[in-house]
C-alpha cells in the first residue's frame, strides 16, 4: 500500500502515478480549473516576453519552441512554469543578450563550447549539433559545455539526434537542490538524465528523469497548486522527510532518486554524482555548491555544466532499431500486474499526452498559472496569453 499525509492512502502504483501527475501537471484533463492554450499562442506569449527584455530573436524564438514543447511532452514543470525565470535573469544581468555560444576545444569526436552566458536552449543546440555532426563522420560526438544556462527539458537536446537515426544523450548539473543519502545540505542539483534511441517506423525509447525523485519545478507546482508533495520528495531543513513543499523549497531539499538510504536512495545520490563528472567536473564549470542557489540570485552568473553525446548505432552491430523496437514491444505487450492496464516504456506518457495536446487543440494550463502569466505580462507590457475560452 502506498501512502500520502492527512489519510490518502492508495492502492496501486497506476492510483499514485495517476495522483501524481494530478498534483503535478498544469494540464489535468478536463479539470475545471484549467484552461486550453493554442500551442502557437503559447509560443507568441513566450517570445513576446523574451523580445520585451531585449533577447535575440533566434534566442527568444528556441526558448519558446523549447517550453511549450515541454508543455506538450507533459513536463510542465520546465515548460511556461519556468519563463519568469529566464526573464528575470536577463533583467539582472546574469544571462547575455548579446553574446552567442562558441566552440573553444574541438577534436574529430569531441568539442568543449563556451556559452558565454547565453540562455541555455541556444548553447545547448550548438553543442548538441555538434555532437551529432561528429557523430555521423565518426561514430561518436562527446560535446561538454560550459557558461551555460538552464536549458529546459534535457529530452529536447537527445531527441535531436534520436530524430536523425542517432542515440543521443544530455545530461546538465543545476543549481544544489538535492541533499546527498545521509546529509542534510543541498549539495547536488536535480542533474537530469536522457537518452533517446530510435526503433522503427518513428518509434523510440526517450528517457528523460532527474536524479533526483523528483524535480524542483515539480514541487513548486504542488506550490503553486496548495497540494502536499509525495512521500520520499524532500526533507525539511532538518534532513527529515516532508510533504510540504514550502518546507523543501525553503531552507529543506530534494531527495535523490529511490527516496532515502534503505529504499535505493544512494543510487540516485551516485547517478547525479555522476552527471556533474560528466558536466560540471569535465566541462570546467561550476560544480556542487559552487554553483548559485536556484532562486534569489538571479543577478549571480551560473555558469552551469552541460553534456551532450550523439552515437552512431550503425558503427555496431547490424539491426539497432530492429531489436530496440522488439524490446519496446515485448514490454509494452507482456502480462500487466493485477490492477493494471498496460506496461509503458520511456516515451510513452510523452506520446499520450502529445495527443491529447493536439485533440484539445492546444495546451491546459492551470488557472494559477494564467495567473501568474497575466502578472508578468502586465509588467512587461505585452499582450497577455490568451486561452481558447476567451
Amino acid at each position: 500500500m502506498l501512502s500520502l499525509r492527512k489519510g490518502k492512502v492508495l492502492s496501486s502504483p497506476s492510483l499514485f502515478c495517476k495522483h501524481v501527475r494530478n498534483i503535478t501537471g498544469f494540464g489535468a484533463g478536463d479539470a475545471p480549473d484549467h484552461q486550453t492554450v493554442p500551442i502557437a499562442e503559447a509560443r507568441r506569449f513566450a517570445e513576446a516576453c523574451m523580445a520585451s527584455v531585449n533577447a535575440k530573436d533566434s534566442h527568444a524564438k528556441l526558448l519558446s519552441e523549447l517550453l511549450v514543447t515541454a508543455d506538450c511532452r507533459g513536463h510542465y514543470s520546465h515548460g511556461m512554469n519556468r519563463l519568469e525565470m529566464y526573464v528575470r535573469d536577463i533583467q539582472q544581468g546574469s544571462t547575455s543578450i548579446t553574446a552567442e555560444p562558441e566552440i573553444e576545444r574541438s577534436t574529430d569526436s569531441t568539442a568543449l563550447v563556451n556559452g558565454n552566458s547565453c540562455l541555455g536552449p541556444p548553447v545547448g543546440q550548438l553543442s548538441m549539433d555538434l555532437a551529432i555532426e561528429k557523430a555521423k563522420k565518426n561514430g561518436v560526438g562527446w560535446v561538454a559545455a560550459h557558461s551555460s544556462n538552464h536549458y529546459g527539458i534535457a529530452g529536447w537536446y537527445a531527441l535531436r539526434a534520436c530524430d536523425q537515426g542517432l542515440i543521443g544523450l544530455s545530461f546538465t548539473n543545476t543549481s544544489p537542490l538535492q541533499v546527498p543519502t545521509r546529509g542534510r545540505e543541498c549539495v547536488l542539483g536535480t542533474n537530469p538524465i536522457a537518452l533517446a534511441a530510435p526503433g522503427k517506423d518513428g518509434d523510440s525509447f526517450v528517457l528523460d528523469m532527474a536524479t533526483s525523485t523528483a524535480a524542483i519545478g515539480k514541487v513548486e507546482v504542488c506550490k503553486r497548486k496548495e497540494t502536499d508533495v509525495p512521500n520520499g520528495w524532500g526533507v525539511a531543513s532538518n534532513g527529515q522527510q516532508t510533504n510540504d513543499p514550502n518546507q523543501v523549497l525553503n531552507g529543506g531539499g530534494l531527495l535523490p532518486l529511490g527516496g532515502v538510504e534503505v529504499s535505493g536512495g544512494y543510487k540516485g545520490y551516485g547517478l547525479a554524482m555522476m552527471v556533474e563528472v560528466f558536466c560540471g567536473i569535465l566541462s570546467g564549470s561550476h560544480f556542487g555548491t559552487g554553483i548559485r542557489r536556484w532562486m534569489g540570485q538571479h543577478d549571480v552568473t551560473a555558469n552551469l555544466g552541460q553534456c551532450f553525446i550523439a552515437v552512431d548505432p550503425n558503427c555496431f552491430a547490424p539491426g539497432f532499431e530492429d531489436r530496440m523496437q522488439s524490446l519496446m514491444s515485448y514490454c509494452r505487450n507482456m502480462p500487466t500486474a493485477a490492477g493494471e492496464t498496460s506496461v509503458l516504456v520511456a516515451g510513452d506518457p510523452e506520446r499520450e499526452h502529445l495527443r491529447d495536446v493536439a485533440a484539445r487543440g492546444g495546451v491546459r494550463y492551470h488557472d494559477n498559472l494564467i495567473t501568474a502569466m497575466g502578472k508578468l505580462s502586465d509588467e512587461l507590457r505585452v499582450p497577455p496569453i490568451r486561452p481558447l475560452s476567451s
